[in-house]
């Protein structure tokens, strides 16, 4: 993808709206799959920015990838309603399951599956309520194989 274009399409989009940096950054995210770095200061000199501003941003929320992420990107909820039923178990097996795999894990807080968890999400489409470490290990199977 022409990251140059791209940013330069998106920041022409919003360059002249109030409060432009959140609808900016979710654009370029949503284009490029993350925010590379070298994005910032032209993000930060078209919205009249400084970097540090922008970069404080970028890294304040959690949905903001500064690295392009993996093949594909499970999100395990770590929210109390998901904890109180074994979430963090799962997310720590989660994360030796997926030590060096091309897929990408996320911590998030909250998928709206509350009376059903532990909730794992693949790809912003797929959900999954009262996932186990079987049913874990099953699912990144099936992802892997769909390579």
């Amino acid at each position: 993808m022409d990251v140059p274009a791209t940013l330069g399409r998106i920041l022409d989009t919003h360059r002249d709206q109030p409060g432009a940096l959140l609808p900016v950054l979710h654009e370029v995210q949503e284009a490029l799959g993350f925010i590379p770095p070298e994005t910032v200061p032209e993000i930060a000199a078209a919205l009249n920015l400084s970097r540090a501003e922008v970069h404080g941003v970028i890294s304040y929320y959690h949905h903001f990838r500064q690295e392009s992420p993996g093949r594909n990107v499970i999100r395990v909820c770590c929210a109390e309603a998901c904890q109180a039923v074994g979430g963090e178990a799962l997310a720590e097996h989660a994360r030796a399951r997926l030590a060096g795999s091309e897929l990408t894990l996320e911590p998030v807080y909250c998928l709206g599956l509350c009376a059903c968890g532990p909730a794992v999400q693949v790809d912003e489409t797929e959900l999954h309520a009262a996932m186990t470490p079987v049913k874990f290990d099953a699912l990144v199977a099936r992802l892997e194989l769909e390579k």
